[in-house]
């Protein structure tokens, strides 16, 4: 369901994949092979949200935000993800149930591990593995991890565009 909420409308690209089961409110912007899963509310009702291209929202996810929220391109929010930060960079993955608190800024290719919980004004670098309650950078993030966060966004896109092609 895409709806307006003082004027505002949700922008999302033609390309875009959006669950039938999926909530979208208010001013949200998603980009080009972005996809949406069955039962993510996305509200820019209070604030903007920004979702960039290649980016897969999964099943039950929260995007809200106070003011503004940027998800950069090639990412991967996992089921059941909270995200009221600020900034989540490019080729991330984020992992089942993880929280991202206000005012955090997540740099580029992070991984946030599934459960993790990134409290508010906290400043991820890029290239980081983090884990834990409260989440803290644990290593960095190289080799199979990456190509395994860098890749997952472009599987993503492409079976989001098989469910358009299906029609569902």
């Amino acid at each position: 369901m895409i709806k307006s909420f003082n004027e505002k409308t949700p922008r999302i690209h033609q390309t875009a994949f959006i669950s039938e089961a999926a909530y979208i409110v208010g001013n949200v912007e998603i980009g080009e092979n972005s996809s949406v899963w069955p039962g993510a509310v996305i509200r820019g009702d209070f604030g903007r949200v920004v979702i960039g291209k290649n980016t897969a929202v999964e099943d039950n996810c929260v995007i809200h935000t106070a003011d503004y929220v940027e998800i950069g391109d090639n990412v991967i929010i996992g089921h059941n993800v909270t995200i009221h930060c600020k900034k989540l960079g490019n080729n991330c993955l984020v992992g089942i149930g993880a929280i991202l608190l206000q005012g955090a800024e997540i740099g580029d290719d992070c991984f946030i591990a599934a459960g993790a919980l990134v409290t508010p004004n906290t400043k991820i670098p890029n290239g980081s593995m983090v884990k834990g309650s409260p989440a803290k950078v644990t290593e960095p993030l190289t080799g199979e991890k990456l190509a395994m966060v860098r890749f997952g966004g472009e599987t993503y896109a492409a079976m989001a565009q098989e469910y358009k092609k299906a029609g569902l």
